[in-house]
């Protein structure tokens, strides 16, 4: 099984092709969390993600033969980027079969590096399965996104550079896919320091290595924010390091991840993918799992399509009544839709946007519904406001 030295040795082989990234404490999550809970900031790698770690250590560890031939890999978008890269710097010739849900800004980046793209498959194995007919027609050297020691161990330099850094961490938290990042950290930590508890995270739609571990029988569903960590069938070799290294699996929901990603926005002001917020995610979820702690997390990743971001912040601003969506009814005369538009701004609240209606309604034909979305400043400012409007007698209830 895989040890620390293989890791050193990884961290040696990739020294100076790629970032030291910054592990730093934040306060403000700390309070919120109950912890002290520092943040690995891997979404500052050049891909954008801890994949090119693996990457890196295996590419550079290729023969002479396979150089020539080249490589092919399968992906959901950073590990493409991060053996695209990597074989574009070592003048490799480099193949990614991605599945059809990637996001787009995955693809263009990773045609950016020179790969060649096959988009096949609408899961990671069906894609995986395309991948290693094709390397086996074409005499390409298949780089796994996991399930290979070479990867794992470049995955695992993360936690000695987290420790290095932080060495009285307690906790590790890290978002588990197929298992090569935190099958990596789980070595490198536990050699350093065997009291250290390592936690994984896997989003609840995709609970493989949760029940391969753990013997549960959750279901698995079709899609997630953390399309990252949407991974059907865990690896082989990952599987037995987490079994022998890992202290606990954990499961988070979409909308927990979705809050994180929000947060790490507004509070760090950095950017994650859904599986670089599934760490947070955990952590917010279960609070008196970690209360008290000194918490490493993982930032893992950073790809995220834009306009998915958008409508996560939307969803966010929502959850937090910044974003409220109210309806009125009132007598259907001219003044009616003025009157209340300005009780509204002399609440404090800004108007998003406005819907009459009059045919779909139960009320009086005398009457109109009138549908207003509203930026507030939080749930005490929805009800202040909704309190302004029914005691001046104009009906108003918040819509969810």
């Amino acid at each position: 099984m895989l040890n620390l030295t293989d890791i050193e040795s990884a961290a040696e082989r990739i020294r100076g092709h790629l970032l030291d990234t910054p592990c730093v404490e934040s306060k403000t999550l700390s309070q919120l969390t109950g912890t002290t809970l520092f943040l690995k900031f891997e979404n500052l790698q050049y891909t954008a993600s801890f994949k090119e770690r693996g990457a890196c250590n295996k590419l550079a560890q290729l023969s002479p033969a396979e150089r020539a031939a080249g490589v092919i890999a399968m992906s959901a978008g950073n590990h493409a980027q991060g053996v695209a890269y990597h074989a574009q710097r070592l003048g490799l010739r480099a193949v990614i079969v991605m599945p059809r849900f990637t996001p787009g800004v995955k693809i263009a980046r990773t045609q950016g590096f020179g790969a060649e793209v096959i988009v096949h498959g609408d899961t990671l194995d069906e894609s995986r399965a395309h991948a290693l007919a094709l390397a086996a027609q074409g005499g390409l050297t298949f780089v796994h996104p996991y399930d290979d020691e070479a990867i794992v161990a470049g995955q695992g330099t993360v936690a000695l550079e987290m420790l290095r850094t932080v060495p009285d961490l307690d906790t590790l938290v890290v978002a588990v896919g197929g298992g090569g990042l935190i099958a990596g950290m789980a070595t490198a930590a536990k050699a350093l320091n065997p009291a250290i508890e390592i936690i994984g995270v896997q989003t609840s739609r995709f609970p493989a290595m949760v029940n391969a571990i753990q013997g549960t029988c959750h279901p698995q569903g079709s899609s997630s924010i953390a399309e990252g960590i949407a991974v059907g069938t865990p690896g082989v070799i990952t599987r037995a390091i987490i079994a022998a290294r890992v202290d606990d699996l954990l499961l988070v929901d979409e909308g927990d991840i979705e809050q994180a990603l929000v947060m790490l926005l507004e509070i760090e002001k950095t950017l994650v993918e859904g599986a670089g917020a599934a760490g947070l995610a955990a952590l917010l979820k279960y609070p008196a799992r970690f209360a008290g702690k000194r918490v490493g997390l993982v930032l893992c990743g950073g790809n995220i399509d834009p306009l998915l971001l958008a409508a996560i912040i939307e969803r966010g601003m929502v959850r937090a009544g910044r974003l409220a969506r109210i309806r009125v009814s009132v007598r259907d005369i001219p003044g009616s839709l003025a009157r209340i538009t300005a009780m509204v701004a002399d609440a404090g609240a800004n108007i998003d946007e406005v819907h009459h209606q009059r045919a779909f309604t139960t009320l009086s034909v005398q009457n109109v519904e009138i549908e207003l979305v509203l930026q507030t400043r939080g749930r005490a400012h929805v009800a202040e406001l909704l309190a302004v409007l029914n005691n001046a007698g104009i009906e108003a209830c918040e819509q969810h």
